[in-house]
């Protein structure tokens, strides 16, 4: 399979608060927008995108109906000093404060209105004990 494109989507109760929330924090815009589903791209990056849709739409099977549960998503930036400084500024929760992990990222997590995960990242060199576990050309320098 060959993609041309891979963005995830934010199944939701509350669509506009959740657009909202990533235009304003995390600077995305808006390339398509309905009531019930809504594009949105980086204005960083085009390749970085993300929807959102009305959890009980009708295009989605009764099975899939619902709200998301479970999802973190993970931004790697160039500095994650200044998105901290940026997302605390903005009062945005902080669930897990700006953290140098053993494993090789510098991060801290967040959260949208629907309570999913934002993990927001800058890989680091890893320790010697986490070093081995990647593969030679996935090593953080």
């Amino acid at each position: 399979m060959k993609c041309t494109q891979y963005y995830p989507v934010i199944q939701t109760d509350n669509a506009a608060a959740t657009k909202a929330f990533y235009v304003d924090h995390f600077r995305f815009k808006v390339s398509f927008d309905a009531d019930w589903y809504c594009h949105l791209q980086s204005s960083k990056d085009e390749g970085v995108n993300i929807a959102i849709l009305k959890g009980d739409h009708e295009t989605i099977p009764k099975q899939g109906h619902g709200t998301v549960n479970g999802l973190i998503l993970n931004f790697e930036v160039e500095d994650v000093d200044a998105e901290f400084q940026h997302v605390q500024e903005a009062g945005l929760p902080i669930l897990k404060t700006l953290t140098d992990e053993a494993f090789g990222q510098r991060h801290f997590i967040t959260c949208d209105p629907n309570g999913v995960l934002i993990d927001v990242i800058k890989p680091i060199p890893p320790t010697a004990d986490f070093a081995d576990q990647y593969a030679s050309d996935a090593l953080p320098a």
